[in-house]
């Protein structure tokens, strides 16, 4: 070839390479994950470490980011070097958080209230039990309910999320995780067996043991698990296999501003993150956690600002327990993701209009921006949840598969192919 050719067929490289980034910037939506063609991590995933901030969109990371570190600070979930955009659609455009950790968990659109089975009510195998058949040790927390719909989906298949007492059964019979820890008290016991917390509380008469599979909690004491209900039995309990139930239903009290609203687990989400990594990491096949925040999306239902930014906060200290593990063992994958956004959510400079008005979606605020004298509002746009797409963020080993803009069931596909158990 002469050096004329070689030359100009070199040019014609150069300009193929600079639009194909422009346009590749133009038509993120478009990217498929299948054909990505960058670095990928070559070493497997020994351990991963999922966090779900449920109802955590853009716009609540950005709250949560503002009051807790400032303009020139950052989050440590935001602190990761990959980055990807998510579409939240289940079978619906807007889902449940069933249907969206249905897809993480297993792979297939599903209809809403769905757990574990596709859009036809087939049973589908989730990261979870993939991982606990390689071997691995496995793990669910959550502020919300143990038995709730985002670690329901990736431990028990069931036609409808209110199957609660049906779903802790399979945790225990089916899939048995290792380590469950969170709410929902209730549903371990039948009706008229109380637990270690008070049936008909004053803060909520209507919070009493409803179980529907007979005394769910002595049968995992009979299965091997060690049982604790409040901070100073988690912090000693030891063993492989811990159950961990820490109030009648969810960790929090999810209501309007002053109208009861509280966000005060007797367990904090940090807590139950290190004796969560502590228990499975004693596995050297290797362990899965799914960590979740439930109370972001709860208090979004509530368009209440105020304590949907302190539970961020504390899924922040939770995702710093699992990024300074893994600092110490590289071989561990963290994620940091939501299954959707939740009130159509913004961040607003402080002034004296407000465009939705006086009722539950009335603008939040003023809240101070850390370490200065600016301020910020929130305001709303609805209570429910909405379809647009959510951040993820992701380090350690195989975190760059998570690169780029794909629909929720990539995820699953994703984690197995990060943990080796997937080409």
């Amino acid at each position: 070839m002469g050096k004329k050719n070689r030359m100009m067929k070199a040019a014609i490289a150069l300009s193929a390479v600079a639009v194909l980034g422009i346009s590749g910037i133009a038509n993120a939506k478009a990217y498929k994950p299948s054909q990505h063609t960058g670095h990928v991590t070559s070493a497997k995933a020994k351990n991963v470490i999922l966090f779900v901030g449920d109802g955590m969109g853009a716009a609540q990371r950005d709250a949560i980011r503002l009051a807790s570190t400032g303009l020139s600070g950052d989050l440590e979930m935001n602190k990761m070097p990959y980055t990807g955009v998510v579409h939240t659609s289940s079978t619906s455009v807007v889902t449940d958080s069933a249907a969206a950790a249905t897809a993480m968990a297993s792979g297939v659109k599903t209809y809403n209230r769905a757990i574990g089975v596709d859009a036809n009510k087939v049973s589908k195998r989730t990261v979870l039990e993939e991982a606990k058949q390689a071997g691995k040790s496995t793990g669910l927390v959550t502020t919300s309910q143990i038995t709730d719909a985002t670690p329901a989906a990736f431990g028990a298949h069931v036609e409808n999320r209110s199957e609660q007492s049906k779903i802790a059964k399979q945790y225990l019979k089916n899939s048995k995780v290792d380590v469950l820890l969170g709410g929902g008290e209730d549903y371990w016991y039948p009706q008229g067996t109380q637990g270690a917390y008070k049936d008909h509380p004053a803060k909520d008469p209507s919070e009493a043991s409803k179980g529907t599979e007979g005394n769910l909690v002595d049968e995992a004491k009979r299965l091997g698990y060690q049982y604790v209900s409040d901070a100073s039995g988690l912090k000693k309990a030891g063993g492989n296999k811990l159950l961990g139930l820490f109030a009648n239903e969810e960790m929090f009290e999810q209501r309007e501003e002053g109208q009861g609203d509280q966000y005060d687990p007797v367990v904090s989400l940090p807590e139950m993150t290190k004796k969560a990594i502590s228990t499975l990491s004693k596995n050297k096949n290797g362990f899965f956690l799914m960590v979740e925040e439930e109370a972001i999306d709860g208090m979004a239902h509530e368009n209440n600002a105020s304590q949907l930014i302190k539970a961020g906060r504390q899924l922040d200290h939770a995702v710093k327990v699992a990024k300074d593990y893994a600092k110490k063992h590289p071989d561990t994958l963290v994620l940091v993701l939501a299954d959707h956004d939740c009130g159509g959510m913004t961040v607003e400079s402080v002034d004296n209009s407000d465009e939705s008005g006086d009722g539950i979606s009335k603008e939040d605020g003023p809240f101070q921006v850390a370490g200065s004298s600016a301020q910020f509002v929130v305001d709303w746009t609805t209570s429910h949840h909405t379809a647009v797409d959510i951040p993820l963020t992701a380090i350690g080993s195989g975190a760059s598969l998570f690169e780029g803009t794909y629909e929720n069931t990539y995820i699953h596909d994703a984690l197995l192919r990060a943990m080796g158990l997937k080409k």
